[in-house]
């Protein structure tokens, strides 16, 4: 079954605002929460499709890969995006809880005994440009990247501590990350939950803390990231690497690594799209005569015919000779640009024999009868 398209999901336009977007989510958490229709699979799965819709509408990087690949830019390659089916009931509620405010005295916390899960510690993304030759667009590449960043602190093993011994429950809210207060309204008692202000949300504190990390449970280094870069990419498109990014404090999800995709520019070739142009250089006697010549490709030479009476700036197509499409709808073309080259300087020799075709009839120009004209050039060169 085809997945739904992620603004139709929310009932937002592809314009709407991070506001717009949220107010949608929550609406349709709220409509659809497994706690408000008990046992009913068709609202678990809407719920969690709303939330997969949140989790990539909500963040730049994400939304804007969305937008131009949709659903297919979300996947491939080891590079993550949306919750790709894997997210569960409890994931949801620890990533999007927060934004529903505490008025709804915990409905969107862990339901496992009705109390809410404690805060989850996000890593900070990082984003680095990587450059790539027109081969490594064609075949894919395989790199590593040295990236300063911050990592797990190995004394205390994110924890901030000193030692186990140093982590005690937090006294003021058991544990459990949050304080409750019952309040009397005119409509009764109502209940709101707060994120702990002792612990911050943690459920712990530390009374000694790590003299490695001084209690941050993350320390600055430098670590060698893999990249597995799909073929097919072109400059400006990111990738992100789930979990790359930077580890958070005392535990928790890290952030992602988003790869920008930048080009190496190439000795002969240049790129247009999926299409690769060449600008070949032959003689006047081979234009008039025809000849064979060798033009580049991404895969080594190949060798072409020239025609004779070959005109300036006729375009000759080498089908599927050009970089492959991201979605794998096959191959752009290479594109040979023919001038032919006017040399300054001749000899006396050389301009008598060239003063004997001057006034020859053979030599004056009729572009109507022997060529193709400028719009048909350029008709043919977008067939």
């Amino acid at each position: 079954m085809s997945k739904r398209d992620y603004y139709e999901v929310l009932g937002v336009s592809k314009g709407a605002s991070k506001d717009e977007i949220k107010k949608a989510y929550r609406k349709q958490a709220l409509k659809y929460h497994p706690d408000k229709n008990p046992g009913e699979k068709d609202a678990e799965e809407k719920f969690k499709e709303a939330a997969e819709a949140y989790e990539v509408l909500s963040n730049d990087d994400k939304r804007a890969r969305y937008d131009q690949f949709g659903h297919a830019g979300m996947n491939g390659s080891g590079f993550g995006g949306g919750f790709g089916g894997g997210m569960t009931m409890e994931d949801i509620f620890s990533s999007f809880g927060d934004i529903f405010g505490d008025a709804f005295g915990g409905a969107f916390g862990s339901r496992r005994g009705g109390s809410r899960s404690r805060s989850v510690n996000k890593g900070t993304n990082l984003r680095l440009k990587v450059k790539l030759t027109l081969e490594e667009f064609a075949h894919g590449a395989e790199k590593k990247v040295k990236v300063s960043k911050y990592v797990t602190c190995s004394s205390c093993h994110g924890s901030g501590a000193a030692s186990d011994s140093d982590v005690t429950t937090c006294s003021a809210c058991k544990g459990t990350g949050h304080t409750t207060r019952v309040m009397n309204t005119i409509l009764g008692q109502m209940q709101t939950t707060s994120p702990c202000n002792v612990c911050g949300g943690e459920g712990k504190v530390i009374t000694r803390k790590c003299p490695v990390c001084y209690g941050e449970g993350i320390v600055k280094a430098e670590e060698v990231i893999p990249l597995n870069i799909p073929a097919g990419l072109s400059p400006g498109m990111q990738l992100s690497v789930t979990g790359k990014g930077n580890a958070a404090r005392r535990g928790g999800i890290n952030g992602d690594l988003i790869v920008v995709i930048d080009e190496e520019p190439h000795d002969h070739l240049i790129r247009e799209g999926n299409d690769l142009i060449y600008n070949l250089f032959i003689s006047i006697p081979d234009a008039i005569l025809g000849a064979n010549a060798e033009v580049p490709t991404i895969d080594g030479k190949v060798r072409i015919k020239i025609d004779p009476g070959t005109q300036a700036g006729k375009i000759l197509r080498l089908r599927g000779k050009g970089l492959p499409d991201v979605n794998g709808y096959g191959k752009g073309d290479l594109l040979v640009n023919v001038n032919v080259w006017i040399p300054k300087n001749l000899t006396r020799e050389e301009q008598k024999v060239v003063e004997q075709f001057r006034n020859s009839d053979t030599f004056t120009p009729r572009p109507d009868a022997d060529d193709t004209g400028f719009f048909d050039r350029v008709k043919n060169y977008f067939s």
